[in-house]
């Protein structure tokens, strides 16, 4: 009887180097050399029978068969790991409160939610969006949360942050901040900078009023925005520039090009918050799977 159905570790190489854009980036997340990488997916493909990527020097893009691939890999993948779990007496169910960023890969976030709650169905999510600062500071018994993401900016050998230290909590991503426009924008814009801001809670856009006002840059608030979502929108409608991080630029949206007078921006980091003492087993390992699923 001939083989029917994919291989579950070709599937997850698959699934990575879909996400990650390219083949290099997807080999380091599946911590495997790249030639291993390119065997695995010409294999996937010799088993499906037809292209799943289209390579460029820009990385790979999925092929419309390698997109209906990709929800099926997913859903795979999450129901592989939550049967491993309950074998493993680890199956979460209750209630689980988590609080992130709204800079987090928000073009991702729903999907890798979901893939959280497929890999654990008797457990009960509540996500809310909070400043990082708000979530950074929040400790003990009385926070409205169990599980925290926020971001937090680089300079230089520091990281800048409110309230608890960030030598126990995990880095999860970092990417790079750049300024961006709307993509049918004057690619050169000119001083004064027509500014879209959110509101002042919001660390990252203190630290860029701050930046531009020590490197003397002449700029205008032109809209303030209240959350990620309502910033990219505004600067998709031409309304200014602003910064984003990589993973917050979507359609509509582009980085503005070196040497306009802007001063350089450092990275960010994404930070998974420690454990509080005293909380439960559930918290501990949905932490950890989380993890898994923000890398």
């Amino acid at each position: 009887m001939s083989q029917r159905g994919f291989d579950l570790t070709q599937l997850r190489t698959f699934v990575a180097v879909a996400e990650s854009g390219s083949v290099s980036a997807g080999a380091e997340r599946v911590f495997l050399s790249q030639s291993s990488v390119s065997e695995q997916l010409k294999k996937l493909e010799e088993r499906a029978g037809q292209p799943l990527f289209v390579r460029s020097k820009q990385g790979v893009s999925a092929t419309p068969a390698g997109s209906r691939l990709l929800e099926h890999a997913r859903r795979i993948i999450a129901m592989s790991e939550a049967a491993f779990e309950d074998l493993q007496g680890r199956s979460l169910d209750g209630e689980l409160r988590i609080a992130i960023t709204d800079y987090y890969r928000p073009h991702d976030i729903a999907r890798i939610l979901k893939t959280f709650s497929e890999q654990h169905p008797r457990l009960k999510l509540h996500v809310t969006v909070l400043p990082s600062a708000v979530i950074d500071s929040s400790a003990g018994d009385d926070a409205s949360f169990d599980i925290g993401l926020s971001l937090r900016l680089v300079t230089g050998n520091t990281r800048a942050s409110s309230g608890r230290s960030s030598a126990r909590s995990t880095v999860v991503r970092r990417e790079k901040l750049l300024w961006a426009s709307a993509s049918d924008a004057s690619p050169r814009p000119v001083a004064p900078y027509q500014l879209v801001l959110l509101p002042s809670s919001c660390q990252l856009q203190r630290f860029v009023v701050k930046l531009l006002d020590e490197n003397k840059v002449s700029y205008v608030v032109s809209h303030s925005a209240s959350g990620v979502a309502g910033l990219q929108l505004a600067l998709k409608a031409g309304l200014g520039i602003s910064c984003l991080n990589e993973s917050s630029i979507g359609a509509g949206v582009v980085a503005c090009p070196p040497g306009i007078g802007l001063p350089a921006l450092p990275a960010v980091e994404f930070h998974l918050l420690p454990g509080r003492i005293g909380e439960s087993e559930r918290v501990t390992n949905a932490r950890s799977a989380l993890m898994r699923l923000f890398n």
